[in-house]
Parts: C-alpha cells; structure tokens; sequence
C-alpha cells in the first residue's frame, strides 16, 4: 500500500504520541545528519530559517531540506565557509490505519473498527516563529546563503522567512 500525502499530517491534531517504549517497530527519522560544514568555525553572520505557521513537519521534509540546502551551498561556496545546523528532531509518532484492498477483503478488514493505526513515520511539531534551519557563514558566502536556504523553505509545508541574527551592518 503507498504511503499517504504529507497534507494528511501537517495539522497539529491531538496529542502528541511519543511514547516509544509503549509502541513497536517506530521508523527511524531519515535524517542523516544534523550538522554540515565547518562546525568549529567563526562565523559573523547567522541566517534562521524561520516557519510563519504553527504545523508539524515530517523526517522526510527535514531531510530533503537539508539535502537541498548543503547542493546550493556546495554549489556556490565551499564547505569551510559556513556551518549548518537543523534545529528540530521529529519526536511525534505518526500512526496510519492501513485498511486491507482488493479481492477479498471483505473478509479480511474490520473497516474503521478500533482503527488506532501502526507507526509509519515521525515528525517535528513547531509553532509559529520557530527555527527549523540555523545557517553560520562568512559574508562572502551570504548570497549562496540566502538561495541555500530558500531552497530549503520550498521543501517545508509551512511558509518561511529568512531571519538575519547578528552582523547585518557587514553586509553592503
């Protein structure tokens, strides 16, 4: 059976269902890794990726903006110019009720009855203003930046915008 669309999760409905010790077999997020580049470098400006709308967002959404992210950077500078950090881990538990199809089902499913639903993936609830991508870079870096991390917000299902921390005045 194919997995169901991301519009079917991205409302915060409910509780939070977290509890793993409770439930088995909950996938594994798909995110690689959380930090890229030059983890140990000084950096004077900071860009955050910043959603407008409360929602929750899926391991896979994360990763692929990360992915998208580290190509436009990788692209447009070197990787000891800048360091990028995803600021979420997907804790909530995303439960689908897989009802069996086709011939003879009939006999086989129970329809909606005690449709509770197994694990079939996780994702990160955020509120609105919150920080999903924090990005450190040189200025000389900062037009690859702002393109890096626009890729990424097209990868998110909430809008984003672009937050400039600190060293603002560096840049002409």
């Amino acid at each position: 059976m194919s997995r169901k669309p991301a519009r079917m999760y991205r409302q915060i409905r409910g509780q939070a269902y977290t509890r793993r010790e409770y439930m088995g077999g909950v996938p594994a997020p798909r995110i690689s890794t959380y930090d890229l580049g030059n983890t140990s470098g000084d950096f004077p400006i900071v860009l955050n990726l910043r959603v407008k709308e409360p929602c929750q967002i899926r391991h896979t959404s994360l990763e692929a903006a990360r992915v998208a992210a580290n190509r436009a950077l990788s692209k447009g500078t070197n990787p000891s110019t800048y360091h990028l950090k995803i600021r979420l881990f997907p804790h909530i538990v995303l439960r689908e009720h897989k009802m069996a199809t086709g011939a003879g089902a009939d006999r086989v499913s129970g329809g909606m009855r005690g449709a509770f639903g197994k694990a079939v993936g996780t994702a990160a609830r955020v509120q609105s203003g919150d920080t999903v991508i924090t990005l450190r870079l040189v200025p000389q870096a900062f037009p690859a930046g702002k393109e890096a991390l626009w890729k990424a917000s097209m990868k998110l299902p909430s809008p984003c915008y672009m937050e400039v921390a600190k060293g603002a005045e560096l840049i002409a």
